[in-house]
């Protein structure tokens, strides 16, 4: 009987038309996919790929072949993960890639709960304003926005990325406040620099009606860390435009105010990646659940939601 890595192998070569790509999905190497893939071809005594230089290509018989064992493949995986997950307590070094601001405030105050329910596992978290590759850099997972889906990866989102106008009270005092995202303009802005494109984002508002408006600020203050821009404007040095889930605190503790209530910027979402692999960790599968779980019991979709006001 054929092993499931022999079968894998092949299954993914075959769908992204590379042993190199097959190998980033699965955490192998280039060379033991090919070697995995021969050893299934000599079993099976017919040849299941033609190859170049530049691709493969199924054969008739890999055609076929691929058409049998394709959706049986991943029943297989799911049913082989299953048990070996049950049986198994999770256990082993937990790498996650986060956001400095959000995992700080929101993922790190859920560790201790973690670590009593799963004391094998040990963490070895990087909190860091980059979206990583979770495979080539060996990731199990990461939680933030703006990560491009490469092959084998898959995302859950969590909670939505709107952005906000905020500013201090001391700051406001004394100035007209803003009636729509064109009046920003006119306060200090406090922006924030790409570290990839050097540039300064500006974002396009929009309320719950529908309508939209762009928000120019000032590029008054330039700082490349979201952090960095919310201990700016707590200390009174203009207005910026925050994901709500790094200001939330903030504006209960009356530290900000929010300007244009009835106004946010959409970036997306707030979700957490992990790799699509057969055999998922015990440690991964339990740590995406514990955050998603956490997630839907503190209702922080709904309280990150800049739309709600």
């Amino acid at each position: 009987m054929e092993t499931l890595a022999n079968l894998e192998s092949f299954v993914r070569s075959a769908e992204t038309g590379s042993f190199s790509a097959a190998a980033r999905r699965l955490a192998l190497t280039p060379a033991a996919v090919s070697r995995n893939v021969a050893l299934l071809e000599r079993n099976l005594g017919v040849r299941l790929f033609q190859r170049s230089t530049r691709k493969l290509t199924l054969t008739e018989a890999g055609e076929h072949f691929l058409v049998e064992i394709g959706g049986n493949l991943d029943a297989l995986q799911t049913a082989i993960a299953s048990v070996s997950n049950d049986r198994s307590e999770p256990a082993g070094v937990l790498k996650v890639s986060m956001a400095p601001t959000f995992g700080i405030t929101h993922v790190m105050p859920l560790l201790p709960a973690f670590l009593a329910r799963y004391p094998k596992i040990r963490p070895d978290w990087h909190f860091e304003n980059r979206p990583v590759d979770l495979i080539e850099e060996g990731y199990d997972a990461a939680l933030g926005g703006g990560f491009d889906l490469a092959p084998g990866v898959v995302s859950r989102a969590l909670a939505p990325a709107h952005l906000v106008a905020v500013a201090s009270p001391a700051y406001m005092a004394g100035r007209l406040t803003p009636t729509d995202p064109g009046d920003l303009a006119r306060l200090d802005g406090i922006v924030m620099r790409s570290s990839r494109t050097g540039r300064v984002r500006h974002r396009t508002m929009r309320n719950a009606v529908g309508d939209e408006m762009p928000a120019q600020l000032a590029e008054t203050i330039m700082v490349n860390d979201p952090g960095a821009m919310r201990e700016a404007a707590i200390l009174g040095l203009g207005v910026t435009l925050l994901a709500v889930s790094d200001v939330l605190s903030s504006i209960e503790q009356g530290k900000l105010v929010r300007l244009l209530p009835r106004w946010y910027a959409d970036a997306g979402a707030i979700s957490i990646y992990y790799a699509t692999r057969a055999l998922l960790p015990a440690k991964t599968r339990v740590f995406v659940d514990f955050v998603v779980e956490a997630f839907e019991r503190e209702r922080l979709a709904e309280r990150f939601a800049g739309s709600v006001g």
